[in-house]
């Protein structure tokens, strides 16, 4: 017989515990390029994806597939190196799957961070924008299907999708040391293509200032497992009509890695003062 999600949760949840032992309640999603803020983690323990049962397994270029456990700004965290697309053809329930996973083990708060393409005109290339909200644009929802109330309410509300608190919180960090630290809505679409100029131009006219392929359906997820989300952009490239320079994987994650500073030493402080 084929197991519940319930029970696809539990049986992962429990084999983490039995391998790591103390488990946080903080955790954080790596996305491209961004990996290197495993370097400022005190690392106590460490998994790979393909030996956790139900886990999907990352087939994307700088995503190495790893889940972290050690300390960040003091505090005990365990991080997702490495994330799962809807684009490399999983299903959103296993998209998702790992935010699950980290509820049934007791994480609270959840980070995530991205690259994305910014068509907001007064963004840079290396500019790193705090996800005040978001608009979906994948064409299937995490939570569809049949609701277990274990997991969540039927009908969640998105109405502070990205904790306001945290935001606050990243605003002072970065007013305290004088980093330019951007605003705006994330537009979730499901790729692996770039965007179009005219693609670029709509996103910007319906309320998004930067695009990207993942984080949406995990803070959905996050949301209605009743998680504290903060959500972080690091703008990798720039769209729109009137910008003619092609993206390509190799200068986004260039210019992830360009923006890492900014981003570790945010997110290390956050964690630090939670």
């Amino acid at each position: 017989m084929e197991k519940t999600m319930i029970e696809l949760i539990e049986e992962t949840a429990a084999y983490i515990r039995e391998k790591v032992g103390e488990m946080p309640d903080t955790a954080v999603i790596l996305g491209t390029g961004l990996g290197d803020l495993v370097s400022k983690i005190e690392i106590s323990a460490e998994l790979e994806y393909k030996d956790i049962p139900n886990f999907p397994v990352s087939t994307v270029e700088g995503h190495s597939g790893k889940l972290i456990f050690g300390r960040l700004g003091g505090r005990y965290i365990m991080a997702m190196q490495g994330r799962f697309h809807y684009y490399e053809g999983y299903d959103m329930k296993q998209v998702t799957f790992p935010v699950r996973v980290m509820k049934a083990l007791g994480v609270n708060t959840l980070f995530v961070s991205n690259a994305a393409g910014g068509m907001n005109k007064e963004f840079n290339v290396g500019d790193v924008m705090v996800i005040t909200d978001h608009i979906n644009l994948f064409p299937e929802n995490p939570l569809r299907g049949r609701n277990d109330e274990k997991l969540g309410p039927r009908f969640p509300a998105m109405t502070e999708a990205y904790s306001q608190r945290l935001i606050s919180m990243a605003d002072e960090i970065a007013a305290a040391d004088g980093i330019r630290l951007m605003h705006g809505v994330y537009v979730g679409t499901q790729g692996p293509t770039f965007e179009t100029p005219a693609e670029y131009e709509y996103f910007r006219i319906i309320g998004g200032d930067a695009v990207g392929m993942s984080t949406v359906p995990e803070v959905i997820v996050a949301n209605h497992a009743g998680m504290e989300v903060f959500g972080v952009s690091v703008i990798t490239d720039l769209g729109g009509k009137d910008i003619k320079e092609v993206p390509t994987h190799e200068e986004v994650q260039k210019a992830a890695v360009k923006a890492q500073p900014v981003m570790t030493k945010i997110i290390t402080e956050m964690v630090g003062r939670l």
